[in-house]
């Protein structure tokens, strides 16, 4: 068989020239200039622009969570720092016009678009690189080669990405991970921080700083939006694609993950078993699962289960929590755990959108809180479920201290104000707190807000909707922070 026809140089550098209009214009293309940043991006920026350590930095993160967008406002910026935008590469590796070209061969085509010997202090950005064999290799090669150049790539096979990186790139990648919108964000890009005010609460006998809602009602229903439409900046700006997010969200997110990236990566043969998996535990999400009852409900082989699971986990569509006993000991043999979705808005888009009084309301937002704590790395967050004699309990969220091996704070995510009338009948929570001397424990609700004491044992009751604002809030500043 004959080699395929190679595209012609001139080709490739129209698509280059098309690619990267700053070269001409000195900006990025109006409809990337128009659109907010993400809260995150002030957080991105001084990774591109650090050009004293030789390290690329990989852009990772699930499908439509505004990477692309991130790198044309870097490119921004960089334009705004008088950066001559002859310097500035954009390559979108996707482009099938790119699919028998290395890196090294589309850098030299790069150079004589623009006519330059030297790649000295340019910014170099590929965009979608895992559609690139062995990437990971080139990309070191380029770091090593071009030790006054900075390289930027972006990726959405986040099982490949994360991988590739941490093996094959040691102490030349830099990670940088861009998840779905927190509430926060989402308040902000809908320009609609005037609903919120810093205030401060009660909590283990201090005053801190916390951000309350001028109008819990309103702030409400800004949530539920946020559970239905909020995982993705285009999807929240754009009610014709909330009308449609079975066919946006669901053909663009996941099935392309599961569809294309996930099989490509793993050589997963039977794609539709993995579709009617994920489409199984996105039903379900929150809840608690076994081995031997999901195998018996699926269909599926454990050994297949568990390689799904961490596949799904892995392309971000999954996040699996891993259970505690009441003393926050890990169990020794994991038989059962809990699943949620990356965002609770992927559920809205395979099935319908929930209303604040549906039935699966109390797992959406348990989905949502959890989701919120994904943007912080290395954070060893679980469930607490026990049985001593005829009593079982729980608890919805517990943090433990991976050097401590001890829980810093147990939370029961409610939709509901029924406990905050009756807080004597958190029975599991006040069992709990009382096994590892809490004095203070956080239960969510619908709109109570108040400090309640029973016995031994102070709670702080919020709004769901507050408590996921906050989770948002606390984590940019302290990522600002460090």
């Amino acid at each position: 068989m004959a080699n395929p026809r190679i595209i012609p140089s001139e080709k490739i550098i129209e698509r280059l020239q098309y690619e990267n209009p700053w070269w001409i214009t000195q900006e990025i293309p109006e409809l990337y200039k128009e659109m907010s940043k993400r809260l995150y991006f002030d957080l991105f920026f001084p990774f591109v622009a650090e050009t004293e350590v030789r390290r690329a930095v990989v852009l990772m993160g699930p499908r439509r969570v505004g990477k692309t967008v991130m790198m044309y406002h870097s490119i921004d910026q960089l334009i705004q720092e008088n950066i001559n935008p002859q310097r500035i590469f954009f390559v979108g590796i996707d482009n099938p016009i790119y699919v028998n070209l290395g890196l090294q061969e589309i850098l030299d085509l790069c150079k004589a678009s623009v006519k330059v010997e030297s790649l000295k202090n340019c910014f170099v950005f590929f965009d979608e690189i895992q559609y690139l064999k062995d990437w990971e290799r080139h990309l070191k090669v380029l770091v090593d080669s071009y030790p006054n150049t900075k390289f930027v790539v972006s990726g959405s096979a986040a099982a490949a990405l994360k991988w590739h990186s941490t093996e094959s790139g040691a102490g030349r990648f830099t990670d940088f991970m861009l998840p779905p919108l927190t509430f926060q964000e989402f308040i902000h890009l809908k320009d609609k921080n005037h609903l919120i005010q810093k205030s401060s609460i009660q909590y283990g006998g201090k005053q801190i700083t916390y951000y309350l809602p001028m109008n819990i009602h309103e702030f409400n229903d800004e949530f539920l939006q946020y559970l239905n439409f909020g995982g993705y900046p285009e999807v929240v700006l754009s009610e014709r694609i909330q009308k449609d997010m079975g066919r946006y969200v669901k053909n663009d997110i996941v099935d392309k993950v599961l569809l294309r990236d996930l099989p490509s990566l793993y050589g997963i043969k039977d794609v539709q078993e993995l579709n009617r998996f994920f489409t199984y535990i996105a039903y379900n999400t929150g809840n608690e699962f076994s081995y031997e009852a999901m195998s018996k409900e699926s269909g599926i082989q454990k050994e297949t289960l568990k390689k799904y699971l961490e596949y799904l986990e892995a392309a971000f569509l999954i996040k699996v929590l891993n259970k505690v006993d009441i003393n926050a000991k890990r169990l020794k043999r994991v038989t059962s755990f809990k699943v949620y979705l990356t965002n609770p808005s992927l559920r809205t888009a395979l099935f319908s959108p929930v209303k604040a009084t549906d039935n699966e309301m109390g797992n959406m937002v348990e989905t949502a809180i959890l989701s919120q704590w994904m943007h912080r790395e290395n954070l060893d967050l679980t469930y607490a479920r026990w049985k001593e004699g005829r009593s079982e309990g729980e608890v919805d969220l517990v943090l433990v201290d991976d050097k401590k091996f001890k829980p810093v704070w147990g939370v029961e995510v409610k939709w509901s104000n029924r406990y905050f009338e009756m807080p004597q009948d958190l029975t599991s929570l006040i069992q709990f707190c009382r096994a590892n001397q809490f004095g203070n424990a956080l239960v969510t609700t619908i709109d109570k807000q108040d400090t309640k004491t029973t016995r031994d044992i102070n709670f702080t009751f919020v709004p769901a909707s507050v408590h996921a604002y906050n989770i948002g809030e606390n984590t940019l500043r302290m990522k600002n922070t460090q």
